[in-house]
């Protein structure tokens, strides 16, 4: 049954909730990986793997939201609480810059004191000084708290702030698109609908966006395949993602604890979300919690993209996974697998070849 189950993938037919459980539970992983594989070439076929050059800029680390998961955030009067002056956020922009980096992704906190006006302020002088950086910034969670925050509905909030210079939005806080397992590891955040919501609006919009997934927390397998079938869904029904990306849950610092999910865990989700994702055009490998070598071997798996150089990045690191990788050591990660590395920009324009 199970070979029968992979074979779908060869027919042009969608697989359904069921045949993903089953090859999510019991699939051979090197099996699963080689049909994952062969989408991925048919899907690119020029052999390509791509990067963006970005940088991560964590705005605020104080957070209402306290998710158990997180070792980031801290409370307002945390001695070692923040928000980032303006002035830092423009210096960190000018040395992404200065690299030939195109993609800005802020992210922070769900902070009760910043409104609409601290973001559009930012955004607007963001776009006067740095017209050719991409702003990928703010995720859903962070657009209905700054919509809260302000009076405002989170439509209002993403119409005001595309027009203050918000280009397009990052999939940060989906986690895993179930209730239940979002009430256990992060009760105080937004429902999955609510998500989804602020990424169709996006979309009305023309703002491009991208869906993630963290797992090896609390999730069942079936949990985690209803959350890429509503990806899949959501995409359907007007849907702007570009790229999904899942990554592990990553324990250290954390309320929550526990262990983090296996490599052959990893690869065997990656493999499947490229199976089931067929209307999301690219997977990438998340080398900041899997490492380069692990990344390197999700190519074969169904990832045809490395994500960002990551000038900078604060959350992850927080919780003690502290990879790092230079934009040199991408392109020989990507040539040392036998792949061309091509620098891209956010919406997937591929910038240079190397």
């Amino acid at each position: 049954m199970m070979g029968a189950n992979l074979e779908i993938t060869n027919s042009g037919q969608r697989i359904g909730r069921e045949e993903a459980l089953q090859i999510l539970v019991d699939g051979d992983l090197l099996a699963i990986g080689k049909a994952a594989d062969r989408i991925r070439r048919k899907l690119h076929p020029e052999n390509v793997v791509t990067f963006v050059v970005d940088r991560n800029v964590n705005y605020t680390n104080i957070c209402d939201s306290k998710c158990t998961f997180c070792a980031f955030y801290r409370d307002k009067g945390a001695d070692d609480a923040y928000v980032l002056p303006h002035e830092e956020i423009f210096h960190k922009i000018a040395e992404l810059v200065e690299q030939g980096g195109t993609q800005l992704l802020m992210q922070g906190g769900l902070n009760p004191d910043l409104k609409i006006g601290f973001f559009e302020d930012l955004f607007r002088e963001i776009k006067v000084r740095f017209p050719v950086v991409q702003n990928h910034s703010l995720s859903p969670a962070e657009v209905t708290c700054i919509a809260t925050n302000s009076g405002l509905s989170p439509e209002e909030t993403l119409l005001r702030l595309k027009v203050a210079g918000l280009d397009s939005i990052p999939g940060g806080g989906a986690e895993i698109l179930v209730d239940k397992v979002r009430g256990s590891i992060s009760p105080n955040k937004i429902g999955w609908r609510q998500w989804a919501d602020v990424m169709l609006k996006a979309a009305t919009l023309g703002m491009p966006s991208t869906a993630t997934m963290m797992f090896g927390s609390r999730e069942r397998p079936e949990d985690i395949v209803e959350h890429l079938f509503r990806v899949r869904e959501l995409q359907d029904s007007g849907g702007s993602f570009t790229a999904f990306i899942p990554w592990t849950y990553q324990p250290g610092n954390t309320e929550l604890g526990g262990t983090t999910a296996s490599g052959v865990e990893y690869l065997k989700v990656l493999a499947l979300a490229r199976i089931v994702l067929d209307n999301v055009s690219n997977i990438q490998a998340s080398w900041v919690t899997q490492g380069a070598k692990m990344a390197q071997v999700a190519l074969f798996f169904g990832a045809n993209d490395l994500g960002g150089t990551m000038l900078e990045e604060n959350v992850v690191a927080a919780a003690g996974c502290s990879f790092r990788m230079s934009q040199e050591e991408m392109i020989s990660l990507v040539r040392a697998a036998g792949f061309r590395a091509a620098q891209r920009t956010t919406t997937y324009s591929i910038v240079k070849e190397f």
